[in-house]
């Protein structure tokens, strides 16, 4: 899944433990009601994000992590947004792009076969 939008924050990597670590970045999308939706990245990927900013447009290839917890006899469930790729729109545009040539059709309009 991917999730496309404008940057508003980026967290400071959090170490949880010695062995783990994560990193939240909040991107306000783009639809008709703008969504302010938190993406967590863990480990290695904490430092994609340190080549990013707020205000930069970007695509974010995600999963959506699910938790089961219990306490006291009661059990709750948690979401996260967890991200695993990130890239620039600005990047995505300078891409090439091999467009397809046009299929050749006779004078008459109809199809070659």
């Amino acid at each position: 899944m991917e999730l496309k939008g404008k940057i508003k924050l980026i967290n400071e990597t959090n170490q949880i433990s010695d062995s783990f670590q994560k990193r939240d970045l909040v991107i306000t999308t783009s639809d008709e009601y703008p969504q302010h939706i938190t993406v967590q990245f863990i480990q290695d990927k904490c430092a994609v994000l340190d080549s990013y900013k707020a205000d930069d447009f970007v695509t974010i290839g995600i999963n959506i992590r699910g938790k089961e917890w219990e306490k006291d006899g009661v059990i709750r469930y948690f979401n996260t947004i967890q991200g695993w790729k990130i890239s620039k729109e600005n990047d995505l545009k300078t891409q090439p792009v091999n467009p397809v040539p046009p299929v050749p059709v006779g004078e008459s309009g109809d199809l070659p076969f």
